[in-house]
């Protein structure tokens, strides 16, 4: 069976979906890997260092002439037609948002494994590709947002004067929340934390947190740990509640996501205008946006605040990156 591994054609984008370490692993189990020349590049992993694992190197032509394509990202409608009737695609697809990318596989004739609705259980953790991708995402999303600061996170007591720690407020309590959570307070932040689920309370605390109390909603709906529902009423109150936190934030990451869905409003420009100058907002996570102005992936400024709008913070830790997606996709591939 040959395995073909294109190289990531979205923007910025630096991983790549097999490493040659899960390359090796592959050939001993009897597959033929074709990888791409150039597709490691992003995370520094040379065509030599796939030929040395026993990869061949060939054309974009030759990665997608395979019986198993293995890719990070969703194919693109025209990458999608590229892929052989009857073969199989491994890779992030996201199906319900990309509903044209879906009908072309279809056409195609294309078995897809959709690595993002693999349920995020003990179970199937092998294969959780989301989970690995988000802690990488929520570590990021601080350093990316302290690196912005005009100001450092502890607070430092000298003869020469005392500097008052840093406040950061964090939407969601998930992975990536988790993460950022353990990672701004490891860097010595006071941490306020704002999540729809009461049940995250004690998560947060535990890693030193503090979370911001919302009145609970019936309209909240549930399933596999995530919110698939959350009425307009709940989220206005929410941000009654939080704005006062982000009033005093020296820097807010974002990171609530409902799958399948347009992630929520959880900034608005009401919030921005109350946020004092030299305040850093990171959007991580999704690569929709939570606030009401115009997307970019490049920083903004409003009222002295800098805005980063970061798609794909994992790409940030590239190496890392790479390294905890490659064996997810390298377990799907045995259920083709």
């Amino acid at each position: 069976m040959k395995i073909g591994v294109p190289k990531e054609t979205q923007a910025r984008e630096t991983r790549v979906a097999i490493t040659p370490t899960i390359v090796k692993q592959l050939k001993a189990k009897g597959f033929e890997i074709i990888v791409e020349s150039g597709a490691g590049d992003g995370s520094f992993f040379s065509d030599g260092d796939y030929q040395q694992a026993g990869a061949i190197i060939g054309a974009k032509a030759n990665a997608y002439d395979c019986d198993v394509v293995a890719k990070v990202n969703p194919p693109t409608v025209d990458e999608a037609k590229h892929l052989k009737s009857g073969s199989t695609l491994i890779s992030l697809l996201f199906a319900a948002t990309n509903p044209d990318v879906v009908k072309a596989l279809a056409e195609q004739g294309v078995n897809a494994f959709s690595l993002d609705a693999i349920p995020r259980t003990s179970l199937a953790q092998s294969m959780d590709v989301l989970s690995s991708q988000a802690n990488l995402a929520g570590y990021k999303a601080v350093l990316l947002g302290g690196a912005e600061m005009g100001k450092i996170f502890p607070m430092l007591m000298t003869s020469a004067g005392t500097i008052k720690p840093s406040t950061v407020v964090i939407f969601g309590a998930g992975v990536a929340g988790l993460q950022a959570i353990a990672t701004a307070k490891r860097l010595g932040a006071n941490v306020w934390v704002s999540d729809i689920r009461p049940e995250t309370k004690e998560q947060v605390q535990s890693l030193g947190g503090k979370f911001i109390e919302v009145e609970g909603d019936d309209s909240v709906d549930m399933a596999g740990g995530y919110v698939t529902n959350v009425s307009p009423e709940f989220l206005k109150k929410q941000q009654e509640v939080v704005t006062a936190k982000v009033a005093e934030a020296d820097l807010v990451i974002t990171t609530a996501l409902i799958p399948g869905r347009k992630a929520p409003l959880l900034i608005t420009d009401e919030m921005l205008g109350k946020m004092k100058p030299g305040a850093v907002i990171v959007h991580g996570v999704s690569a929709r946006w939570k606030c009401g102005w115009k997307q970019t992936e490049r920083n903004q400024f409003a009222g002295g605040v800098t805005i980063i709008g970061e798609a794909k913070p994992p790409c940030h830790a590239f190496m890392n990156a790479s390294e905890l997606f490659s064996p997810k996709t390298y377990r799907t591939s045995f259920f083709t």
